[in-house]
């Protein structure tokens, strides 16, 4: 049953690590595509939350900003697989703050065709951070195993 666990996880990892690998080889001197596709969507992203929440988010290098994602996704798969929940919570880390962000599908009008590809990248990626809550409540409820003590051997004379 280990086993087939190890497989489960190196499989769901799969995806985060096929992206992470995707983004080292297109990184280049800027950050690459992944960074000149993220610019613009962080743009909006910051402008809504200024103008709702009043707050103003420093402004990031974009470079910077995928080589954090990169970071967690191979940190935390790595860590993953090997059944660690601290892997699970930074890839959560990573789903919270990149899919609201990457998947705007809240940004367009519902019969807009980029509306529904965006909508449904972004319920998948919704679906990855519900498994990773599954994977932690599951670790967490699991009782871990206590050693049993030996009862002491009587003393016959």
């Amino acid at each position: 049953m280990a086993f087939v666990s190890f497989v489960g996880r190196l499989l769901f990892v799969s995806v985060f690590i096929l992206s992470a690998y995707q983004e080292i080889n297109d990184f280049g001197v800027d950050g690459g595509t992944a960074a000149r596709t993220l610019h613009p969507k962080f743009n909006v992203f910051t402008k809504h939350v200024t103008t709702h929440t009043g707050f103003k988010l420093p402004s990031v290098e974009m470079k910077q900003l995928i080589a954090g994602s990169i970071a967690l996704k191979v940190l935390g798969s790595l860590l993953f697989t090997f059944g660690s929940s601290l892997g699970a919570y930074l890839l959560l880390l990573h789903q919270a703050l990149a899919t609201p962000i990457l998947y705007d599908f809240y940004n367009y009008d519902a019969d807009r065709k980029e509306f529904v590809q965006l909508f449904v990248k972004f319920t998948q990626n919704l679906a990855l951070f519900g498994a990773l809550l599954f994977f932690i409540g599951m670790k967490n409820s699991v009782p871990r195993r206590q050693v049993k003590k030996k009862a002491p051997k009587s003393k016959t004379n």
